[in-house]
Formats: structure tokens, C-alpha cells, sequence
């Protein structure tokens, strides 16, 4: 099963298709409380700079940037790129990436990854290392990370639409998304699902600490321990400081 495009990422095709009609979906329409949780355990503040890995059509930048915080956006989607920019105003900047292949070295004060973007959806073997490994280099010594991920507890037993790999912890469903006149297109969907454990394991494996892990869902980020019955795992990271 191949899970790639053959001229690039198997999502740019569906958020071509999606356009704006992606943020119609019930999930996109929690940021500003997903935001107010993100700034609090992040403890961000205005003038600070923080990177949105795989940013979509730019919903969490904009709503930082609101904030006064600046934000880089990036995300392997060029429509939803060209969507971001839209809105965009002095503090929100956007360009079009390969999560695998950030350039950016010590740059940022925090970074986000929320919501499956790239991490969640780069499912080929080592991509989410690499990905995750991206972060932790463009983060200054210190740098704060929040990154969700999608639970494979919650995929095993309640996402009876998919198919979950028990081998390589991807979940795959074939479903119908519609554009923004409402013509419908089949696609499939690939998910990375992870364990506690497993993030714990790959913040280490990159250079991160990882500080805490909550169970959240979309609209509903809460200070909650990890239970098998949320539908994503929150992240919080951070990158040791600087030593002489």
C-alpha cells in the first residue's frame, strides 16, 4: 500500500480539492479555545516567535498573531498556503514546506504542530522522527513545543470508519470530502496514531524533553492526564537551555 502521491505528499490533493471548504469542518472551530490553552501551557507571550508546522489554512498562526505574537507558518499544501495568506496580517507570515525539510536552525521561541499537521500525517517509516527531529533544531535552547497526535487507543476502539495497521500504527479510511460548491470526491485518509509512551520516546529520541502529556479533543484542550477515551494526545515539550 503505498501512501504517497507519486509526484508528492497524498494530502496536497485533497486540500486542493478541500480549498476553503476545510475549514467548514466541525473540529476547525475550537482554535480560539485551543489557542488560549496553548498560550497558557506555553506560557507565550507578545514579541515572541513561534513556528506553526503544518499550518493548514493558517487557523492557529492567525489567532496567535491576533495575540501579538508573531508566527511562521508552513505547510506542504499550496492552496492552503495561498488560504493562509489571504488573512494574513503583519505578525503571520506563511510558506509553503515539506515538514521533513525545515531549514530552520535556532530561530523560534515556541513551536505548534496541532490538529495532525505534517507530524500526523507523514506515516512512511522515520518520517515522523524526522519531522519531530525539524522542530527540536528550530527551536532556540529553551524553546517550548505543543504538538498533538492522534490516539491509537482512541483509533482501536472508536474509529470503526478506518482501518487500523497494528504493525505500523496507521490508521487508513476511504471517505468523501466536498469542495467549497459542495462536489463530493472520494480519497483515502492515512493517520499516524501514537501512545504516550511513544511520544515520550521520540521527544527523547530528537533532543526534547517532553514535560507533559494530556488527552485533548478538537474545541476541548484541558489539563486532562492520558485516558483511552480522547481523541488526541497534547504534547508539551520543551528544548533543554543553553549550557556553557
Amino acid at each position: 500500500m503505498s501512501t504517497h502521491a507519486a509526484d508528492g505528499h497524498w494530502f496536497e490533493p485533497i486540500a486542493e480539492h478541500l480549498g476553503k471548504a476545510y475549514l467548514r469542518y466541525s473540529f476547525t472551530k475550537g482554535t480560539v479555545q485551543e489557542v488560549d490553552a496553548i498560550v497558557e501551557w506555553l506560557g507565550l507571550v507578545p514579541g515572541e516567535r513561534v513556528l506553526d508546522v503544518g499550518c493548514g489554512p493558517g487557523r492557529h498562526s492567525l489567532e496567535l498573531a491576533r495575540r501579538g505574537i508573531e508566527t511562521v507558518g508552513v505547510d506542504i499544501s499550496e492552496r492552503f498556503v495561498a488560504i493562509a495568506r489571504e488573512s494574513a496580517s503583519g505578525l503571520a507570515s506563511f510558506e509553503r514546506m515539506d515538514a521533513r525539510r525545515m531549514p530552520f536552525v535556532e530561530e523560534f521561541d515556541a513551536a505548534i504542530c496541532l490538529c495532525q499537521g505534517a507530524f500526523g500525517l507523514m506515516t512512511a517509516d522515520g518520517d515522523d522522527v524526522t519531522v519531530l527531529a525539524g522542530i527540536a533544531r528550530a527551536l532556540k535552547p529553551g524553546g517550548r513545543l505543543a504538538l498533538s497526535a492522534f490516539s491509537a487507543y482512541y483509533s482501536v476502539r472508536y474509529h470503526g470508519d478506518a482501518v487500523f495497521d497494528a504493525d505500523t500504527g496507521v490508521s487508513h479510511e476511504r471517505t468523501e470530502v466536498r469542495d467549497e460548491e459542495g462536489r463530493p470526491e472520494e480519497v483515502d485518509l492515512w493517520t499516524g496514531c501514537y501512545t504516550p509512551r511513544e511520544l515520550r520516546l521520540l521527544a527523547s529520541a530528537t533532543g526534547l524533553s517532553a514535560d507533559r502529556i494530556l488527552s485533548v479533543d478538537p474545541g476541548a484542550y484541558r489539563p486532562s492526564a492520558p485516558t483511552l477515551e480522547s481523541s488526541e494526545y497534547l504534547l508539551i515539550a520543551s528544548k533543554p537551555p543553553f549550557r556553557r
